[in-house]
């Protein structure tokens, strides 16, 4: 149980530690190149764990110290599975996702299993997919979930059709591990793709490690054969998504918390289209270099197509409370599969405190200045979803949040951070 102490008008500058998704990539990338990569600044983390494990398991010699990991890659040659060899992939569902395909690259039978809620996310067309394109693969209890048994021979390629409504993290599979396809990928995307920018870090990285992947816009991809990807060293820049939380601290109490670590003009990270949605909101907003400042004014409610910034929900959720009339946030149906049911989550915990919330099919209306009472409230196991009550732990008195230590998902260090904002210093990322 985390007891969060309100707090107002503060003034801190804090160092956000690399991004998730950024390190998933880059650590699969530099397994997929012949020879030694340095990576600096990748983010240590159980999702990031997962990843690196499962590609240890595959023969990937991987080691770090601090901030630096040395990635020993296998130029694309996994070591096969003589028997079958079980991977648990916890609940990192980008792990899962991204991961998927890289085994298909081996050889041999491998079971990709997770814990309860892994077991019910879904993972059917990224299958789907790698079955249209030579793979044996296959839900073998829940139709469409996990566990996914891989009679691993490679990725024979070709050509398919995938509708884009449901995860970017199907694409991003594909394309990382595409290269090392027999023939050419080819990726046609129907309906609208959500998340774009994700789409948009895992093409950047493969850039950086000499792979080209050629694109019209979001609506079709071309993966070459025969590529390699290149070793190197790779620099990972601040979460976009972690230093949202402090964006919004200084949103609702009315402070400044300039978050360090943080490139607005070069990321590509499309959680920093947060920022937009806090100054439309109210806030003003600094960007530097390296560095954004967030100084929080008097806020008021919008509507906002959160499609391509799904993360980005239950911070706005948080901030929302607190700012003059109702925000609706809409085009999210997708974040029911995610740690939780988010939508639901975030109804239902928003209601426990006093909030009035309204769950749609794709999305929340929150009307802002409803009286609120601190209690205990749960998470749901949710990373997200704790350091969201965090930021409404600084206007609503003896908010207990439970199950503290799920933030260990995606920000280790986030409590220490946290507490470390209220003295208004600068705390090295971890």
């Amino acid at each position: 149980m985390k007891k969060i102490k309100p707090f107002s008008g503060m003034n801190a500058a804090v160092r956000i530690p690399g991004s998730k998704s950024i390190t998933h990539r880059a650590i699969i990338a530099a397994s997929l190149a012949r020879g030694e990569s340095l990576v600096r600044g990748f983010l240590e983390c159980e999702d990031t764990l997962y990843t690196i494990n499962t590609l240890r398991d595959l023969g990937v010699n991987i080691s770090h110290d601090r901030e630096i990991l040395k990635i020993e890659g296998t130029g694309g040659n996994l070591r096969p599975a003589l028997t079958k060899r079980d991977l648990y992939l916890g609940n990192s569902g980008t792990s899962f996702r991204l991961l998927l395909s890289v085994v298909a690259l081996g050889r041999g039978d491998f079971l990709m299993a997770g814990t309860q809620r892994m077991l019910s996310r879904p993972v059917g067309p990224l299958v789907a997919a790698l079955n249209r394109l030579g793979v044996d693969a296959t839900c073998i209890e829940k139709d469409g979930c996990p566990p996914v048994l891989i009679r691993a021979n490679g990725i024979r390629g070709g050509k398919i059709l995938m509708e884009g409504d449901q995860s970017s993290q199907y694409l991003s599979s594909l394309l990382l591990s595409g290269p090392y396809a027999d023939t050419d990928i080819e990726i046609e995307v129907r309906g609208k793709l959500v998340s774009k920018p994700y789409v948009d870090i895992t093409i950047d990285v493969m850039k950086q490690f000499r792979i080209r992947v050629e694109r019209e816009n979001y609506d079709s991809f071309r993966i070459f054969s025969g590529q390699k990807y290149r070793a190197g060293e790779f620099t990972i820049q601040g979460d976009a998504s972690s230093a949202s939380y402090f964006w919004a601290a200084a949103a609702v109490t009315g402070g400044k918390i300039t978050t360090e670590n943080i490139y607005p003009h070069a990321t590509r990270q499309g959680d920093i289209r947060f920022l937009e949605v806090l100054g439309e909101m109210g806030c003003s907003i600094e960007k530097g270099s390296d560095r954004v400042a967030v100084h929080g004014g008097s806020l008021s409610g919008i509507e906002v197509d959160m499609g391509d910034l799904p993360d980005m929900v239950p911070t706005l959720a948080a901030v929302a409370l607190f700012a003059r009339g109702k925000t609706i946030i809409r085009n999210v149906p997708h974040l029911r599969h995610k740690e939780s049911d988010r939508l639901q989550a975030l109804a239902t915990e928003w209601s426990r405190i006093g909030g009035r919330i309204e769950e749609l099919p794709d999305g929340l209306i929150i009307h802002g200045g409803a009286p609120l009472s601190g209690t205990d409230v749960s998470p749901h196991d949710d990373h997200r979803l704790a350091m969201s009550l965090a930021v409404v732990g600084l206007r609503v008195p003896d908010l207990e949040v439970r199950d503290k230590h799920c933030v260990n998902k995606s920000f280790p260090s986030f409590w220490a951070l946290w507490n470390s904002m209220r003295e208004g210093i600068i705390h090295p990322g971890s």
